[in-house]
């Protein structure tokens, strides 16, 4: 696939690894389907009610985007639509009344004050209740509860000689960035944390980072 031979290119041959131990082989795979179904009754009808509000306001209540996954893999990360119609031109025109927003696009991939954000898809990015639907992409195995946070292609450049770190395990839905330092849109931090997590993956971090996880969301720092 594209994403690996990109992969490829810049980690030369060899560099791919994998996450070792036991539970970063065979556990977390069958920890993550245990929670996500444990979850199911009541995340479902979350989902539910967050999409039928979403669709209140366009054409559909959910958004996909591709993300690369576990060795270099794309796939489509599933999140409820937090933004207008026709986003994608909206932020070309965006870019062109306003320049400074491009520079400030490129550096994190993200705007201080997004004008294409709804005000129904603020408070659900604030809250991160936005992300429920990758309970989805869990189950299917191509993002894991605790990991790196999900990435596109044109952010793989920030990672530098540490790619293969984030490459070698499925991305999460939560992880270290995200309960420390969810408000900064540093890569270097960032890539230090997803780093870190691919080094000392465990049963018992995964369970302390999925015990903060509430508490973050309740501090309403997503964007």
């Amino acid at each position: 696939m594209a994403f690996l031979d990109y992969s490829a290119k810049r980690m030369g041959p060899g560099r791919l690894t994998r996450a070792r131990g036991l539970y970063a082989r065979r556990g977390k795979r069958i920890f993550d389907l245990v929670i996500c179904f444990a979850l199911l009754p009541v995340v479902v009808p979350a989902i539910l009610v967050l999409w039928l509000l979403a669709m209140m306001t366009g054409p559909t209540g959910f958004f996909a985007h591709a993300r690369v996954g576990k060795n270099g893999k794309a796939f489509r990360c599933w999140k409820i639509r937090t933004m207008i119609a026709d986003a994608d031109d909206a932020l070309i025109k965006l870019f062109h009344r306003r320049p400074e927003a491009e520079a400030e696009w490129s550096k994190s991939q993200k705007l201080a004050d997004d004008p294409r954000i709804m005000p129904l898809g603020r408070a659900l990015r604030r809250s991160s209740l936005d992300e429920l639907p990758q309970i989805w992409n869990v189950i299917k195995g191509d993002m894991s509860l605790v990991g790196p946070r999900p990435v596109t292609r044109v952010e793989l450049r920030h990672y530098g000689e540490d790619l293969h770190h984030y490459l070698s395990i499925p991305p999460g839905i939560t992880g270290l960035w995200q309960i420390t330092d969810r408000q900064s849109g540093c890569y270097v931090r960032r890539v230090a944390l997803d780093k870190q997590y691919v080094q000392t993956i465990s049963f018992v971090g995964d369970l302390a980072i999925l015990g903060k996880t509430l508490p973050a969301l309740f501090r309403l720092t997503g964007r």
